[in-house]
């Protein structure tokens, strides 16, 4: 349990006791069901400034989904269908109670968890299955195609794209049980075959220990870190076209892959697993990204990189602007001396919610900054570190730190980086403590060019802030020569989901009206499904349909409307909310 922080003044009654075993609550939560996270007083009192709340709005929770889940929920499984999945799995690993069958349906979007809140149990899978090896994924899928019985796939529920909801209800393969085992590592090759359902913290764990686990020479890393690195799985990082936290230095998922199983309607699909070839389109990047609905992922094979995180060398600076501060950022990516591992640049808004966050206002380095005239308000933060081998790390360190001053910026030591550090697998904990209050957080992230990266941030922005009483903070991370991931991050008081859902699809609306990417690395689902054709055009989508048609003819896998494939109708949101306001709802 997360030690609790002191306050000065008043102090919510911040969650910090386990979720009864089968409610609703102990689905919604992140994480480990024992852990934490709060925000401190400063960003409390931010807070209730910004959404002009007193002490007395946090008193009272809202609904908390201390509920039972229904053991019983109505199935329409047949009886012969489930006797078959009990022969090829055995009956241990098949369920259709309530509680397994909620567990494997929803993912971590806020509106996920709004519906559990509130009991709502909506696009479940009729029974889940729980597979250990190929063989039996193979047979599950042939019977499923024979009886057109709909199949979904759950790895670690970390979805933010409502991603493996069942819509059309059926079979729900979850492979976060027993299908995580190492099927190959050669270090020759410096590579690992995993199962799919493989978690992050297992596979690091077996790499960073590879002398012990695999008898290996030396430690290694997969290098893919994202925030829900602790509960996603590899086949998930894949299906989506993932990036970690670390992708500028290792790459996005599609850099470190470097084959794939899938087990289809239509027969076994598998890449060659050669680090290049020039034997016309390359399937796996046709397939990763397919979210499911080719078919099942089963084995992954990635590429490794040598453990050198002794040789990191941390960096944290401030810069007087938005403008100088990415300035800077675009030249340490056009330089020519490598790329920074952790690279996050925030703008004025989320530096100055950092700053409370890290606790560095109010301290000497704040005081420093504000000595040498880096104002609240304009100010950017950039923090980062280099790694590899110890000399390359040194080397892009020192000129890291020769470009930031080029620009103006200010070194403040790397603290700043060590506290988000310390904190980057563990924010999410703090949503359900806001949560219960009323106070919503969440994200959206794009992909832009260096030259339309400005354009992008004031429009979004423009419509996040024209809900009044509302905190966007915008980072950029995921950096590359030609442009970088744009991240926005809001916090508001919302009323209800319809509210909440309302406020993000505007800003997914002005996300594609400025030309940016509907997602960097979250993925599609069936969260963005609606904006897919507009995003990246009529032609392109015909291609996702033609072989969404060879690999799934009768569209059993993942359908209700992933990748803007079969949407159902209520889902067919076109451009409702374009040049729209807040205040001036304008359609």
């Amino acid at each position: 349990m997360a030690e609790r922080k002191k306050y000065k003044g008043f102090k919510p009654e911040w969650e910090q006791v386990p979720p009864p075993p089968g409610t609703f609550r102990s689905i919604l939560k992140w994480g480990n069901q024992k852990e934490f996270k709060e925000p401190n007083e400063r960003l409390f009192t931010l807070m209730k400034q910004t959404f002009h709340l007193t002490d007395d709005d946090f008193k009272q929770k809202k609904k908390l989904g201390l509920e039972k889940v229904p053991e019983v929920i109505p199935t329409n499984i047949s009886p012969d269908a489930q006797v078959y999945f009990e022969e090829v799995c055995g009956k241990d690993a098949v369920s259709i109670s309530g509680y397994d069958r909620l567990s494997a349906a929803y993912g971590k979007t806020m509106f996920d968890l709004y519906r559990l809140r509130e009991d709502i149990i909506e696009n479940i899978p009729d029974i889940v299955l729980y597979p250990e090896n190929q063989e039996q994924i193979e047979k599950i899928v042939g019977y499923c195609s024979k009886i057109k019985l709909p199949i979904y796939v759950y790895g670690g529920g970390s979805s933010v794209t409502r991603g493996f909801e069942a819509v059309k209800g059926g079979v729900c393969l979850d492979l976060s049980r027993h299908f995580t085992k190492v099927v190959n590592f050669n270090e020759t090759d410096q590579t690992i075959t995993v199962e799919a359902g493989m978690s992050g913290p297992k596979l690091e764990d077996i790499l960073n220990n590879a002398p012990e686990k695999l008898g290996a020479t030396r430690a290694y890393t997969c290098g893919h870190f994202p925030q829900s690195f602790e509960y996603s799985s590899v086949g998930g990082w894949v299906v989506t076209r993932g990036a970690g936290q670390n992708s500028t230095y290792y790459g996005n998922i599609h850099a470190i892959v470097m084959g794939q199983t899938y087990v289809t309607p239509t027969g076994i699909i598998k890449s060659y697993g050669l680090p290049a070839h020039a034997v016309g389109p390359e399937i796996d990047e046709i397939m990763m990204g397919s979210e499911g609905s080719f078919g099942v992922l089963t084995h992954v094979t990635l590429k490794l990189h040598r453990l050198t995180k002794k040789n990191r060398r941390y960096f944290s600076f401030i810069f007087r602007d938005w403008q100088s501060a990415r300035d800077a950022a675009r030249e340490i990516m056009q330089c020519e001396a490598g790329f920074p591992s952790v690279f996050r640049l925030s703008d004025p808004e989320e530096t100055d919610v950092m700053l409370k966050l890290y606790g560095i206002e109010g301290t000497v380095i704040e005081k420093i900054m504000n000595f040498a005239g880096f104002k609240p308000h304009a100010r950017c933060i950039f923090l980062g570190w280099t790694e590899g081998e110890k000399g390359f790390a040194k080397n892009l360190y020192t000129k890291v730190r020769k470009i930031c001053k080029r620009f103006g910026g200010l070194y403040i030591t790397g603290f700043a980086t060590h506290k988000w550090e310390a904190g980057r697998f563990s924010d999410p904990y703090m949503r359900e403590s806001l949560q219960d209050y009323g106070i919503i957080i969440d994200t959206m992230e794009c992909c832009v060019t260096w030259s339309m990266m400005g354009h992008v941030h004031e429009e979004v922005r423009k419509f996040a802030k024209s809900r009044p009483d509302t905190i966007c903070m915008t980072h950029l991370s995921h950096a590359y020569p030609q442009g970088a991931n744009l991240y926005f991050i809001f916090i508001g008081k919302f009323k209800n989901k319809e509210e909440y859902v309302d406020y993000q699809f505007g800003i997914f609306d002005n996300i594609l009206r400025t030309g940016a990417s509907m997602s960097h690395h979250h993925g599609v689902g069936k969260m963005t499904a609606a904006w897919v054709e507009q995003s990246i055009g009529t032609r392109r989508l015909d291609i996702f349909r033609a072989l969404k048609k060879h690999f799934d003819p009768d569209d059993i896998m993942n359908p209700g409307g992933t990748l803007g494939l079969d949407m159902p109708e209520d889902q067919r949101r076109r451009l409702r909310y374009y040049n729209r306001t807040w205040d001036n709802p304008a359609y």
